[in-house]
């Protein structure tokens, strides 16, 4: 029983972290001025939800009646930062990269974190292939704000 609410909250930790990146990643398409960094970023935004609504899911069948909803408040602060960012430098597409890839980086860590837990097998696959996403668009996003630092 011990062991799985340490699983339910890993799970809900998990769909915490989703939640802060679909909405950073949503007003970060706002901020952008070009068009296929929107589209990047509203990819990933819907693609968090995606993984989000599967973790509740799965939080679900473990018996949890209530999985997380919300983001972190300490992602409401980081997404904060973004708009003032984006504002002071009037969108400017690089400094918003930055922002997302220290959005990013936030992610892949509390995944790693979570794939060192004692998470059941069915779970670890879900999660371990959620963590290959999240890492391939952390190195995306990276790779992209140093391709615009050399500009």
């Amino acid at each position: 029983m011990a062991q799985q609410k340490e699983i339910i909250s890993t799970i809900n930790s998990l769909i915490e972290t989703l939640k802060d990146g679909q909405e950073g990643f949503k007003q970060a398409a706002d901020g952008v001025e070009d068009p296929n960094l929107k589209s990047l970023f509203r990819e990933y935004s819907q693609q968090r939800s995606r993984f989000a609504a599967e973790l509740q899911s799965q939080a679900r069948s473990l018996g949890e009646t209530e999985p997380e909803k919300s983001s972190s408040a300490a992602g409401a602060m980081h997404r904060a930062w973004i708009n003032i960012k984006s504002a002071v430098t009037s969108g400017d597409d690089r400094a918003i990269l930055n922002e997302c890839e220290r959005g990013e980086d936030s992610a892949v860590e509390e995944f790693r974190k979570a794939m060192e837990d004692n998470l059941t097998s069915p779970l670890r696959e879900i999660v371990s292939r959620q963590y290959d996403e999240v890492k391939s668009g952390h190195d995306r996003i990276k790779s992209l704000r140093d391709t615009a630092k050399k500009s």
